[in-house]
């Protein structure tokens, strides 16, 4: 494609939805971390000045993927992936330590999280993979490449220890399940889930009770498909032997802070002084924004800096203080634009690479997004995962601008392919 096209052949609505959202997250940020008593001067050695560097060093990152070969990102998948891995092995020697994890390279005063990136050379690797004629993921040796490429990087962040990072890689199994990956992968990990909180809460022995009663009616009203009752025994056996592991697995395995984040997600009794007070302030902020909010630069949460990390992880708290429940709709809402658009994109493709790519780029968004918003509401643990474009940070912004712009070139690109 020749570079004096390509306004015309850029997808501008997925980049307006990029705009607003980065410029939304820079005024929540502003709001987050301008003291209270600053004159109207901007001071770059704040978060919310810093902010705007990170922002403005993307410009010439936009550029850059907008106007190479966009052959590029498939031919050279395997080259980004290794870079990727190497990074990750790096954090070992020359890594830093931030609250128990080493999952930072620093550089003087700026850091770099190469997990960020990685979730991009991921997606690049798997879709060449899965691009690939011959792949077919209801065979189980293609099965096995495909959840090595996901898996590697997943053990080493595993191992920094980021559990909220692998998490979002491991969402990739809804791509792979897009296309071809045979559903019980998917229902074998909800039923394991849903039986380690349930088991949790219930005793062993009564959350068995019913799990049996629940396969013999399911057996005797689809015993007329040739259900083999063998199966039905082994599934049993399975679930029954974790479900009676849950307590070990919880007691010995788990660390304290993981068991705390649990436990303020089955509403266990916490110190909300201690492990439920970030939760318990979110909650207050966001509660007490009602419908319309109290008004931009308002917030009194915000202003008394009650929520922790409220400019990275907890940033949609400032949101629902200062705009209430209408401006967390709306914002919600262009997110949920955002992630239509890029799928609605993905399936007008005319490559498989490029379609593989863009389900990653909507999977990752998404569960960024809905582990995010999910984790201030309590339906989920704290992680530390940040909200794509409007959490404070340069790795975050930049990682997942690069993974956006990425397809959309690959969009601009496709009146070429064949």
């Amino acid at each position: 494609m020749k570079n004096q096209d390509i306004s015309s052949s850029i997808d501008w609505i997925t980049i307006l939805l990029y705009i607003i959202l980065v410029v939304f997250g820079w005024m929540t940020i502003y709001s987050v971390t301008v003291p209270p008593d600053q004159e109207y001067t901007f001071d770059f050695s704040l978060n919310y000045g810093r902010q705007m560097i990170f922002m403005i060093i993307t410009i010439p990152i936009i550029f850059a993927i907008l106007f190479v070969d966009s052959k590029i990102f498939e031919r050279f998948s395997f080259v980004f992936y290794g870079v990727g891995i190497a990074l990750l092995l790096g954090l070992f020697v020359f890594g830093v330590s931030k609250k128990g994890q080493t999952n930072w390279y620093q550089f003087g005063g700026f850091g770099f999280q190469p997990s960020e990136f990685v979730k991009t050379a991921v997606a690049l690797l798997l879709s060449k993979y899965l691009s690939d004629a011959q792949v077919n993921l209801a065979k189980r040796n293609f099965q096995y490449i495909a959840f090595a490429i996901i898996g590697l990087p997943v053990f080493l962040i595993l191992m920094q220890p980021d559990a909220g990072s692998a998490m979002i890689f491991l969402s990739l199994i809804f791509v792979l399940f897009r296309e071809g990956l045979p559903g019980w992968y998917l229902w074998t990990g909800a039923i394991a889930i849903a039986t380690f909180l349930l088991a949790l809460i219930i005793k062993p022995i009564f959350l068995i009770s019913f799990i049996g009663v629940f396969m013999v009616i399911h057996y005797i009203f689809n015993r007329l498909i040739s259900r083999n009752p063998i199966v039905y025994g082994l599934i049993f056996i399975a679930i029954s032997s974790f479900a009676f592991s849950v307590s070990y697995m919880y007691d010995k395995v788990l660390e304290p802070h993981q068991k705390d984040r649990i436990n303020v997600l089955l509403g266990k009794d916490v110190n909300m002084k201690k492990e439920g007070y970030n939760l318990n302030q979110s909650m207050i902020a966001i509660g007490s924004g009602g419908l319309l909010g109290k008004g931009y630069l308002e917030g009194t949460q915000t202003k008394g800096g009650f929520v922790p990390e409220q400019h990275t992880d907890y940033i949609f708290t400032t949101v629902g203080e200062e705009w209430g429940f209408v401006g967390n709709l709306l914002v919600m809402s262009i997110f949920v634009c955002l992630f239509i658009r890029i799928l609605y994109l993905a399936e007008r493709q005319k490559t498989r690479f490029s379609r593989v790519y863009g389900y990653c780029v909507a999977t990752y968004l998404f569960t960024h997004f809905f582990v995010n918003i999910a984790m201030l509401i309590r339906l989920f643990p704290t992680i530390g995962v940040p909200l794509p474009f409007f959490s404070y940070g340069g790795s975050s912004l930049w990682a997942f601008t690069i993974m956006l712009f990425i397809f959309i070139k690959m969009d601009a690109n496709k009146v070429n392919e064949w």
